[in-house]
């Protein structure tokens, strides 16, 4: 990779951010959110420009379609270096597939979005080769990988409880600001170090204009010219047992709710396995497609495949189940096919609730105008009974399933390409 020191700017707030990402310990952890101010402000000097050379690239933590994401360390101008996931882009290479759009697109959802589950942006350089955003690492990896390692590489029912609640908040925020995923599956949702989700991946997300306005389910604003009628000086209204047990039976706490998007795309994107109908009919697509694949992601976390996957592609590998003279472009189209036509069917084994069924029987609709979500979003989501005991309000006090080990750099110390952030392999398939 070339240190040419053309870079961009860091905002000063993001600057602040990411040069004091371990404190004063080099390789520990740090969480953005919960640091005050005074401890950030002021740790790099203004105007200075992040540059290549800044960065140490480690190990590869993965490839995608657009680049490849590697765990990094970022010098600090007070000393030390911070750790980070650095996705590194092509610009040559995504010229030559026109697939600029989509790195785009991907760097302007990250610098919208500010939440607990969802990935942030704590800067970017860049050169005439190469783009690199920088996101937190996650050390406890994705999900795909830690269901692997479960019993029969699948998840109980609790965890995916937690799991899936912590992606309906991350969708509901995405949603509120405009802004549709369009690629959730396992793979995309990482572990951080406290053992919550993050959410990753948008460079096939779909950002509309302005986002969404939030309004009240619930009609709460009879609610609250009832009680401003019983506050006015009247008399009949001023004796508390005429009114207030009246009142509080009419009275039904307000949801916001935050959809549907009013943004539809004819697009075909996505993973086949996760597609929506709607999406390989061609018909156009909205917001229910991320419910549609929250219904897929469950159903792959409960029973370790995706409900429309034919047997033959689940045993692709199995040189004496599978068909060699098939390719993988043959068993993705029977994929796609059973998604249009095939009715959902659960396994027998293992035995899942009624409840976890009916979840994802709704959110598994054919039609997206009858799918769960598509007229309340996710209040209505939360409300199945599936949920029952989740306190939404304090979601991140649930202690979650799996915490991951305390990472260290120094883990890695033998494991470095280059001391300078140098040439890279950047890998696409």
């Amino acid at each position: 990779m070339a240190t040419s020191a053309a870079s961009d700017d860091l905002s000063d707030d993001l600057q602040s951010i990411i040069f004091d990402f371990l404190g004063s310990d080099s390789g520990s952890s740090f969480d953005s959110r919960t640091t005050p101010p005074e401890k950030v402000i002021g740790r790099r000097r203004s105007g200075e420009k992040l540059s290549m050379a800044d960065l140490r690239f480690v190990r590869s933590l993965g490839s995608g379609d657009i680049g490849s994401v590697y765990l990094a360390e970022v010098k600090r101008s007070s000393g030390g270096f911070l750790v980070a996931a650095a996705k590194v882009v092509d610009k040559r290479e995504l010229a030559a597939r026109d697939k600029e759009g989509r790195a785009r697109a991907e760097r302007e959802v990250l610098e919208d979005l500010d939440h607990p589950f969802l990935a942030r942006l704590y800067g970017s350089v860049e050169n005439g080769r190469w783009s690199v955003l920088l996101t937190e690492f996650c050390p406890g990896g994705d999900l795909h990988v830690l269901r692997q390692l479960q019993p029969l590489k699948r998840f109980d029912e609790a965890s995916v409880r937690f799991y899936a609640s912590e992606v309906v908040v991350a969708m509901e925020y995405m949603h509120v600001r405009g802004i549709i995923h369009r690629d959730l599956k396992p793979e995309n949702v990482l572990i951080k170090s406290d053992g919550h989700i993050m959410l990753t991946d948008f460079d096939l997300s779909l950002k509309c204009s302005s986002s969404s306005s939030p309004t009240f389910a619930g009609s709460p604003t009879s609610d609250i010219a009832s009680a401003a009628s019983c506050i006015a000086p009247a008399i009949s209204c001023l004796h508390r047992r005429l009114w207030w047990p009246r009142f509080r039976r009419r009275r039904t706490p307000p949801e916001f709710m935050s959809e549907p998007v009013n943004v539809r795309s004819n697009s075909f994107v996505g993973t086949h396995e996760y597609l929506a109908p709607e999406i390989v009919s061609g018909e156009g697509h909205g917001s229910t497609v991320d419910w549609w694949t929250l219904g897929v992601f469950m159903f792959e976390l409960l029973y370790g495949f995706t409900p429309f996957t034919g047997e033959s592609e689940r045993t692709w590998n199995n040189p004496e189940t599978t068909d060699q003279n098939a390719s993988p472009s043959h068993y993705e189209m029977m994929t796609l096919a059973n998604i249009v036509a095939c009715a959902l069917e659960f396994p027998k084994e293992p035995t899942v609730s009624d409840a976890a069924k009916d979840l994802i029987r709704g959110l598994l609709a054919k039609d997206p105008e009858r799918r769960l979500g598509a007229t309340m979003g996710a209040p209505a989501i939360k409300r199945h009974r599936f949920f029952d005991g989740v306190n939404w309000a304090l979601i991140r006090c649930v202690s979650p399933p799996y915490v991951p080990p305390a990472f260290k750099t120094v883990d890695f110390s033998k494991d470095v390409y280059d001391d300078s952030g140098p040439d890279m392999p950047v890998e696409f398939y």
